[in-house]
């Protein structure tokens, strides 16, 4: 009854206003965002390109607003060609559309004069011209970011939700059937409180280059609007918005009746309340009929998606005299590694050639058959450019396999700790794979559909392709082997000396943070070709890598941190900015520390000023120092991720 009351009121807050003529419509912005870019060093336009310009405005201007979307050129020769497009949002009426980009070139004219880029953000429209080609091309490179000044209070809470949220509206958005990219949606957060959010990107992408354009828009909303009760990002490509309150028009509404609802208006509510219920009651039974045929459809559906699982799950399988054959029966020659769930091989497929690493895991693993197959297919489903490829699997008898993608520059370690190998590593390769490791991170933690803390990143599980780009290996280990886990705090201390955030050290507690910990070690690593487990300085009176780190920033002299190898390939400002973000993840306090996201941000963007670091923990030498209890298993037995499921 309850759940029918609720329903009932809810129909009635959107069908009065509805039969009444009322809407709901966007709050206004007073004032539009716009950005101007003027790419030459005159203060004036070249003639022709003005006349393209002039001529390709009043086009848009002038042009059908029905379809909501249009774009067009004016001219011939480059660069002097005029590309313009508008887009209104998908909220909007044919009148507000032509009302909002006649008022958007009027505007546009007066604040970006003589430039040769410029695009306007109004509240139902975007309007947007280049000298360059603009139509199909994600472009997300001019940025307007506007954040509510109040914050929730619930913020971990919300953040989750928020994420959620946003994730499956860009799906849509990107998916739309009516082409024109555009999704709405209401997120219950509290029991009185709903969240509104709106995604839009311009009809001309593809759905790949919107939903990359709309997921960009989330990391920066991430970044930039952090427990904001509201926020809204606007790319050249695409947009988002979120609020607790109702910003956008409802499709299908009438405009609105000027003035407010007086006592007239009240007797007509009161007038047409009892049809409203009838008809209310009889959508009710309507929606409960249609809900028992789509459960049904559904039952349906589940049956055939654990039958194409279950063929997934099959066709990842290799047999295991295949294996045998590719790695010479596991021969020693064939050996490249050993880690805490065993060996691993390099081995060659006879029937294509195609090189594969070959993990062979030890036989202490507690799951059964089915639990690993199943493990398996959910892991090799992260796919991931900074990622090693998880290709299938074995299992035979009592042999437990993984086949890998074979990358063939071996580990970041191999080179970054070897005086002369660690030549080849100029600054910009370093950056690189700085850059792509948080890229996977955040992936891990963040993008992917199941949310995994790896516990053991480090320079070893970092294989590098043959371009130097980075993978992150041996993530997603804990659910293909089973380890235990208990609402983010274990028993079983699995990692390295060294890398170990000290509340996981100390505790046995993990988070994203942890990870976070972990990559902010790599980091002062990439840059110092030092190893913080076995740091040593015979000028220093600091006993760790990390210590010696925030000795030198203290001093101001961050830069004799950088191997000396790199000579005068480096950026300065990149440097110190790595040494700096690097240091921000080291921080005893797990809250401090930034989010991958967050860390992601920071790299892409110089503009962004970042909060001064604390100092990191003071990093004691042996288990005795540490109090661990004997119950936990030695350094680096057993180098494993930790997995959460996490809707999307």
């Amino acid at each position: 009854m309850l759940f029918s009351i609720n329903i009932l009121r809810n129909l009635l807050f959107v069908c009065i206003p509805c039969l009444l003529g009322l809407s709901i419509e966007k709050v206004s912005s007073s004032i539009p965002f716009h950005f101007c870019s003027n790419t030459t060093t005159n203060t004036t336009l070249n003639n022709t390109y003005q006349a393209n310009l002039n001529l390709l405005l009043s086009t848009l201007s002038n042009a059908s607003t029905v379809n909501r979307f249009y774009n067009s050129s004016a001219g011939h020769d480059p660069p002097n060609i005029a590309y313009g497009l508008f887009v209104c949002h998908g909220d909007a009426t044919p009148e507000m559309c032509q009302d909002c980009v006649a008022n958007a070139k009027r505007d546009i004219v007066q604040m970006c004069p003589n430039e040769e880029i410029a695009q306007i953000w109004k509240d139902e429209c975007l309007l947007r011209y280049s000298n360059r080609y603009i139509f199909s091309a994600k472009d997300t490179s001019s940025t307007k970011c506007v954040c509510n000044a109040q914050n929730v209070t619930e913020v971990e809470r919300f953040r989750q939700v928020l994420g959620d949220t946003l994730e499956a509206l860009a799906t849509r958005a990107a998916n739309h059937q009516s082409g024109l990219k555009f999704a709405t949606n209401i997120t219950k957060f509290m029991a009185q409180q709903d969240l509104y959010s709106l995604a839009e990107c311009t009809p001309d992408l593809s759905v790949a280059d919107c939903s990359k354009c709309l997921r960009e828009a989330i990391s920066y909303l991430r970044s930039h609007c952090k427990g904001s009760r509201g926020g809204q990002i606007m790319f050249p490509s695409c947009s988002f918005r979120y609020e607790f309150y109702l910003f956008y028009r409802i499709i299908g509404s009438h405009p609105p009746v000027p003035g407010k609802v007086g006592i007239s208006t009240s007797l007509i509510i009161v007038a047409i309340a009892g049809p409203i219920i009838v008809m209310v009651m009889l959508l009710i039974i309507g929606f409960w009929c249609k809900m028992r045929k789509a459960r049904k459809r559904v039952d349906a559906i589940n049956k055939t998606n654990v039958a194409d699982e279950m063929e997934t799950v099959n066709s990842m399988q290799f047999d295991l005299g295949m294996i045998e054959v590719a790695t010479d029966n596991f021969s020693d020659h064939n050996k490249i590694g050993e880690g805490g769930f065993g060996a691993v091989y390099k081995g060659t497929l006879p029937y294509n050639g195609q090189e594969i690493a070959v993990k062979r895991l030890s036989r202490s693993s507690g799951q059964g058959a089915k639990e690993f197959k199943t493990e398996v297919a959910l892991v090799a489903k992260l796919q991931h450019r900074n990622l090693v490829r998880l290709l299938g699997f074995c299992l035979q008898g009592e042999e437990k396999i993984l086949v890998y993608e074979f990358v063939p520059n071996k580990s970041l370690d191999y080179f970054l700790f070897d005086p002369e190998k660690r030549k080849q590593l100029d600054w910009s390769t370093r950056y690189k794979i700085i850059g792509g490791m948080a890229k996977g991170i955040l992936y891990l933690h963040e993008d992917s559909r199941l949310r995994i803390i790896h516990r053991d990143l480090k320079a070893s599980n970092i294989l590098l392709d043959l371009d130097m780009n980075p993978k992150i290996s041996d993530f997603g280990m804990a659910r293909i082997f089973g380890m235990d886990q208990d609402q983010g705090k274990t028993t079983r201390i699995a990692g390295t000396y060294g890398y170990m955030s000290p509340e996981y050290a100390m505790h046995g507690k993990f988070s994203v943070k942890s990870d976070v910990y972990s990559f902010g070690v790599s980091v002062l690593e990439i840059i110092s070709s030092k190893k913080n487990s076995s740091f040593f300085q015979s000028d220093s009176t600091a006993e760790d890598l990390l210590s010696y780190a925030w000795k030198l920033w203290n001093e101001g002299t961050p830069l004799a941190l950088m191997d000396p190898t790199l000579a005068d390939s480096y950026s300065k400002n990149e440097v110190i900015r790595c040494i700096h973000i690097g240091l921000l993840c080291v921080q005893e306090d797990v809250d401090a520390r930034p989010s991958m996201a967050s860390i992601f941000f920071m790299l892409s963007s110089d503009s962004v000023t970042l909060p001064l670091p604390q100092q990191p923990p003071f990093i004691v030498h042996s288990r005795t120092e540490l109090g661990i209890p004997n119950v936990f298993e030695p350094w680096s037995l057993n180098e494993a991720s930790i997995t959460e499921l996490c809707p999307r």
